[in-house]
């Protein structure tokens, strides 16, 4: 099966930055979408950041300007800068891959994810 391992979460204080990783991995990847998505405590998991094969990128309204996704296809690795970073932005970071190569909100059109990764603003 495809696998997601993820790094790069931490504890920051308000205004600073991270770099989240995630690297795929399995007999069946080809020209696949990735993105991150992420869970704040009582919250329903909410779309963050997504990437097409060829390198288009959507985002949340309130990351948007702040973070950064970017892939590196030959390693099948996706990276989320994080940058000016709120409090609001704590959660638990999940990358995902999709089947095909079109960037997509939906979570449900992703097939396979990570673990999560912590990051927690402090104000």
């Amino acid at each position: 099966q495809v696998q997601l391992v993820e790094s790069g979460g931490g504890l920051v204080q308000a205004g600073g930055s991270l770099r989240l990783s995630c690297g795929a991995s399995g007999p069946s990847l080809s020209q696949n979408a990735m993105g991150w998505f992420r869970q704040a405590p009582g919250k329903e998991r909410e779309f963050t950041a997504a990437i097409s094969w060829s390198g288009n990128s959507i985002y949340l309204d309130s990351v948007a300007g702040r973070f950064t996704i970017s892939r590196d296809n030959a390693k099948n690795t996706v990276y989320l800068q994080m940058d000016i970073l709120r409090p609001e932005d704590t959660a638990v970071y999940y990358c995902a891959l999709k089947a095909d190569e079109d960037a997509s909100y939906y979570e449900a059109k992703y097939s396979y994810w990570g673990q999560g990764t912590q990051v927690t603003v402090s104000s």
